[in-house]
């Protein structure tokens, strides 16, 4: 057990590029990891623009690369210069939604084997993980593809640096880093956390992004699937994770809150829950 506070100790967000406006209303402690997602609706600039304001802010740019959107290893380079010249040196890395790609690089590992995160000067590259699965991935893709990427980066000399997909089944999660650490992987896992939501929007998500959303497990978290008009939180999951980590068996694991476009509402969340209220 590491307790609540020890958990949110140094956790990240995740916001879209449009979050940016809002920002500076936004009180997140100084440093905080701040996430990028990468969408197919919002452009470089958009990003690179989010990046500086991130950064601005005395907060900690994470910017997404989503492999197969990129249309070429110029645009790559170029876009990577921009972030660096804005002070961002953490890149998260995913495939993306397309089924096919855009460019040279058909999914997250084809991206990192390419070397331009090291020569521009990124020094840790996340990569993704999840606990409840992916919809279209699987199982042992996911394991090789983990496994593949860890390594990679550690042969380049970059830190990798697990985010995963959101969840609400918090025993599922603490068995899957288990298994991460059996596999010999040992980069901090930063364990994806759903924000205050509406329900239905919530639900929404979890249903797109492939996560379990039995009737069961919805109760354990804290609302029904019956009742869409509600709002959820995760105090439950959170404190169910908190009291059953173990550094010894689990190592360096940390709190990534997901926005679903309401920053401030997390944010908000956040400093309750270290307030302990």
């Amino acid at each position: 057990m590491i307790g609540t506070l020890a958990l949110l100790d140094g956790f990240s967000v995740e916001m879209t590029a449009r979050d940016r406006d809002g920002l500076p209303a936004v009180a997140l402690p100084r440093g905080t990891r701040v996430s990028v997602t990468h969408l197919g609706s919002e452009s470089e600039h958009d990003r690179v623009d989010a990046a500086a304001a991130i950064a601005a802010l005395g907060l900690e740019p994470v910017t997404h690369v989503a492999a197969r959107r990129v249309p070429s290893e110029a645009a790559l380079a170029e876009h990577l210069s921009a972030l660096r010249e804005r002070g961002a040196r953490r890149m998260f890395v995913v495939a993306g939604d397309p089924r096919a790609p855009q460019g040279p690089y058909a999914d997250g590992l084809a991206l990192i084997r390419s070397g331009l995160l090291a020569e521009h000067g990124f020094d840790e590259v996340g990569i993704g993980g999840y606990p409840d699965g992916h919809p279209s991935i699987p199982e042992h893709v996911l394991w090789e593809s983990l496994r593949d990427k860890s390594a990679a980066l550690a042969e380049q000399g970059l830190a990798p640096a697990i985010t995963t997909q959101f969840s609400f089944d918090a025993q599922a999660v603490l068995r899957w880093v288990e298994i991460v650490r059996d596999h010999g992987i040992n980069a901090p896992i930063r364990v994806g956390v759903a924000g205050p939501a509406g329900v239905g929007r919530l639900v929404g998500f979890a249903r797109r992004c492939g996560v379990a959303t039995s009737a069961g497990l919805a109760l354990k978290y804290g609302f029904s699937l019956g009742n869409l008009l509600g709002t959820a939180t995760p105090d439950r999951f959170v404190g169910e994770l908190a009291e059953h980590l173990d550094p010894e068996l689990h190592g360096d694991v940390r709190l990534h809150l997901f926005a679903f476009g309401d920053l401030a509402a997390t944010a908000g969340w956040a400093a309750g829950a270290l307030a302990g209220s």
